[in-house]
């Protein structure tokens, strides 16, 4: 198998390519932890100290009832728990229905199903600043049964459904499930929705894992849809709260960093938990049959 650099050359230079990879991974390393080091190290200082125009990497006082101070004067309890209901209601209906459009437009061969994943891959074409404006015309309006749904759960949980990407990487991955698994599933008398639940579903585990994590940290991170569909201060996210807060009350600066980062600890808690399912969904179009 053939590399950027030959093994003759890679014997020859060992010590260098391993400096040079120690390097670039240390580089990296600092990139992506920093932010969260100075944000944990941030709400443990106190506000004088973080107004100096000199930063201090290593606080010179500790203050960690910044948290506390955070959980119950900024209510984060009450918006931690309307996030936790968006994110686990958004995940299960994205599971449910992005697995059944997947699964017709994989296994059942819809008519006209081609032209219809040729629509769902198009929208991925448009930015998404493009679809604002009609995904919040159509949720203060929508078509047909005339329903507003504003500061409401639907108003994030439809349009986490209509996740085209979601759809394309579960109908790729079940592209690769041999049919004649579901032929012999058949043969023993076992029906579409049988053979989905006992036998393409026990195989996806990997992109199913996948999936629930792109569905469940969209729907945590996410801040310019929610600021547009729940204006109402009771059906905030958190991260339209600390917004809020940040701008309209008197909160002091350690605490918002508190605030920050008792927001983050869930999702650093869901990518541990599924990290070897994001390794099994990367190599999902290694199954052979």
């Amino acid at each position: 198998m053939r590399t950027l650099i030959s093994e003759t050359e890679l014997r020859r230079h060992r010590g260098l390519y391993f400096a040079v990879l120690g390097a670039v991974t240390v580089a990296f390393t600092l990139a992506f932890l920093f932010p969260i080091y100075w944000m944990v190290t941030g709400a443990l200082k106190s506000p004088v100290e973080l107004a100096q125009p000199i930063p201090t990497f290593i606080p010179e006082s500790f203050h960690p009832g910044s948290y506390a101070d955070a959980w119950n004067r900024m209510e984060i309890a009450r918006y931690f728990g309307n996030t936790v209901f968006y994110a686990f209601g958004g995940w299960l209906f994205v599971l449910v229905l992005d697995v059944a459009v997947a699964y017709a437009l994989s296994k059942l061969r819809p008519v006209l199903g081609n032209v219809i994943l040729g629509g769902m891959l198009a929208s991925l074409m448009l930015p998404a600043s493009a679809l604002l404006i009609p995904a919040y015309l159509t949720v203060t309006d929508v078509p047909l049964l005339g329903v507003n749904l504003l500061n409401t759960p639907w108003a994030l949980w439809l349009p986490a459904v209509a996740n085209a990407f979601n759809i394309y990487v579960l109908k790729r991955f079940f592209d690769q499930i041999p049919n004649d698994l579901l032929d012999a599933a058949a043969i023993d008398g076992a029906g579409r929705l049988r053979v989905l639940w006992s036998v393409v579903l026990p195989l996806s585990r990997p992109v199913l894992g996948v999936v629930s994590i792109f569905a469940i940290i969209g729907i945590w991170k996410d801040f310019l849809w929610p600021l547009l569909v729940l204006p109402s201060p009771a059906a905030q996210t958190l991260s339209v709260a600390l917004s809020r807060l940040s701008l309209t009350s008197q909160v002091p600066l350690n605490m918002m960093l508190a605030g920050l980062v008792i927001a983050s600890i869930p999702m650093v808690v869901i990518f541990l938990i599924f990290q070897r399912s994001i390794i099994g969904g990367l190599s999902a179009g290694a199954m052979k049959g």
